[in-house]
């Protein structure tokens, strides 16, 4: 039920936008993707964040078709790290395009069939979805030989001057991309601006900033150690994949707040991860 839920959120309000004159955001309600890579570069090379929802595949198929042409195919798939709204298509893209698939190497395992993720832990409270959340699919994808190691000296397959950041926490290979030039950030789940748990922030996009999706989140000492890191990062932009944008002063003063009283913002009063 729950995951039917999501997936028919997602079908019924899928749209993209463009954040930066080379980021095109494809948002699914329930969560957002990207690519990434400028239409008016001669090169034409791009890549895609992620892979949204076992739905998600024709809507991003079409946007980057409209963006770069009949016959274009990105250069890489990376993925922020392997949960089931950040997989769902990337099976049926990657083999569309026939492109590899990037994931932090502590993430490997569960795209290639060896391990699965912890069930949802629906007692950290705050809404219908983390109540749902249990539902959701935990179990690996096999994306076989296609699955590669994000490269060890930090750079991005496909990304020319962005960067891999391991943000652990979310889960134990969860990593962000950071462009140093104009400190735009790709945040994945190292933190919202939606309270994701709740059903009604989720479809009214209400902004919120919050720590990383509560039900799903296992490491809340290294989640809370992730969100110094961002801050220090001073990002100009973030791009996160729940919830909207936010940038400037804005951002930098959601992200002191949110650093200097984590435990009190993003930590539950309990749960199974929050307990251990």
């Amino acid at each position: 039920m729950g995951n039917k839920l999501v997936e028919g959120l997602s079908a019924l309000t899928t749209s993209s936008r463009e954040i930066t004159s080379d980021i095109l955001a494809l948002e699914f309600t329930v969560v957002n993707a990207c690519i990434v890579g400028d239409p008016n570069d001669k090169d034409d090379k791009w890549v895609l964040v992620d892979a949204g929802l076992e739905n998600s595949g024709d809507f991003i198929l079409q946007a980057a078709k409209e963006r770069f042409g009949e016959n274009s195919r990105p250069q890489s798939i990376i993925l922020t790290h392997g949960h089931f709204d950040h997989v769902g298509s990337v099976i049926t893209l990657a083999n569309h395009w026939d492109v590899p698939v990037y994931i932090h190497q502590l993430e490997l395992p569960y795209i290639t069939g060896k391990k699965d993720y912890p069930l949802a832990d629906p007692t950290v409270g705050g809404g219908m979805v983390a109540k749902m959340s249990p539902t959701f699919p935990h179990t690996s994808i096999d994306v076989g030989y296609r699955a590669i190691a994000l490269p060890s000296d930090g750079s991005v397959p496909g990304m020319k001057g962005w960067k891999w950041i391991h943000t652990p926490g979310h889960t134990e290979g969860h990593v962000c991309l950071f462009r140093e030039k104009d400190r735009v950030l790709i945040v994945g789940d190292a933190f919202t601006t939606v309270k994701q748990e709740s059903l009604m922030s989720v479809i009214t996009q209400k902004e919120q900033i919050s720590g990383p999706p509560a039900y799903l989140t296992t490491d809340w000492a290294q989640a809370e150690a992730s969100v110094k890191h961002i801050r220090d990062l001073a990002p100009s932009l973030v791009i996160p994949s729940h919830g909207q944008p936010m940038a400037g002063e804005e951002l930098k003063r959601h992200l002191e707040l949110l650093t200097q009283h984590f435990e009190e913002i993003a930590v539950p009063e309990h749960g199974r991860f929050v307990d251990k």
